[in-house]
């Protein structure tokens, strides 16, 4: 009989195929996509965060606004009180699966230029969302 002996693994060493589920963080304040993007900068003053998860009527994930975003869009020419976030993310924004691997959502995130993105659940829900130390 042969004996192996087996080296302890460093306590930092992440694994091979770490997913998303793996690094996500919790949703954070979720808001409908009818706000105006007054109150949605009110909202996000208050409870001291710099994005919102955005989701339609029937709760699903639309996306995800910054603070940075909404303030760009408040003070351009083309602004009005009326505007929505709705009108801001279009159809739907990008998201992920928390089964996606971080290598995946690393590239994406840096293709997009995005610091957060959303992770639902396959039916749209949020579940948290995947934050890019910079």
């Amino acid at each position: 009989m042969t004996l192996v002996q087996m080296q302890p693994r460093p306590e930092n060493t992440s694994p091979p195929h770490r997913t998303v589920r793996d690094a996500m963080e919790a949703a954070g304040p979720q808001v409908c996509d009818d706000m105006t993007v007054e109150v949605a900068l009110a909202v996000m003053a208050s409870a001291r965060v710099g994005h919102l998860l955005v989701c339609e009527e029937d709760g699903l994930c639309t996306g995800l606004v910054t603070q940075a975003a909404l303030a760009a869009v408040r003070d351009s020419a083309a602004y009005t009180d009326r505007v929505r976030l709705r009108d801001l993310l279009g159809d739907r924004g990008p998201v992920t699966s928390p089964l996606t691997t971080m290598a995946e959502a690393e590239h994406a995130m840096h293709c997009r230029g995005l610091d957060v993105l959303p992770v639902v659940d396959d039916q749209g829900s949020a579940l948290g969302v995947l934050a890019l130390a910079r």
